[in-house]
């Protein structure tokens, strides 16, 4: 180039005596073990067949199957490790962004939007209020179970609406 010169860059010297600094660990879990929509798919619907099954109980499985819908990924028993049982058998496991174990005040912020479908069920149970109010949280439950799936189809790290409120995401086993 006319004009201009570059100096040649001078390395610091590293002395022995200083180790290098090391590099902190990104504050958010890898994407790098995102699983397929399919292994999601099955997960979600063991836990839809658990859920719906326990439900056929009148009254103590209908409470029992929504509390499941809602707390399944904090629940802390050693045969499920802090996750639901379709995401156990699917080797699938939800992470916090802050690094933390799951507990069931963040799974139900997180499960609340597929729970709704679960409330469905419930409210058969209640004579003519729930019987009215049924048909609304069907529609309701079904909107936002169709929501949380497109989210998990368009978005690039597969979080859904749920993962944003709750600051989690969905990861292979091995990740």
């Amino acid at each position: 180039m006319d004009g201009i010169e570059f100096a040649p860059r001078e390395e610091p010297a590293m002395s022995d005596a200083t180790p290098p600094t090391p590099v902190p660990p990104p504050t958010s879990p890898p994407t790098a073990g995102k699983p397929d929509l399919m292994t999601r798919f099955l997960a979600f619907f063991i836990d839809a067949v658990i859920v719906s099954v326990v439900g056929l109980v009148p009254i103590l499985g209908t409470l029992v199957g929504i509390a499941y819908a809602l707390l399944r990924d904090g629940l802390q028993y050693e045969f499920m490790d802090g996750r639901s049982i379709g995401k156990k058998l699917m080797k699938l496991k939800v992470v916090r962004h802050d690094g933390s174990p799951m507990d069931m005040a963040t799974s139900a912020r997180r499960n609340w939007p597929l729970a709704v479908g679960s409330l469905a069920q419930g409210l058969l149970i209640l004579p003519v209020i729930g019987w009215i109010l049924l048909p609304f949280a069907v529609i309701a439950g079904a909107v936002l179970a169709l929501y949380e799936a497109y989210r998990v189809y368009s978005a690039p790290d597969g979080r859904r609406w749920g993962d944003d409120l709750a600051g989690t995401m969905v990861v292979a086993e091995g990740a």
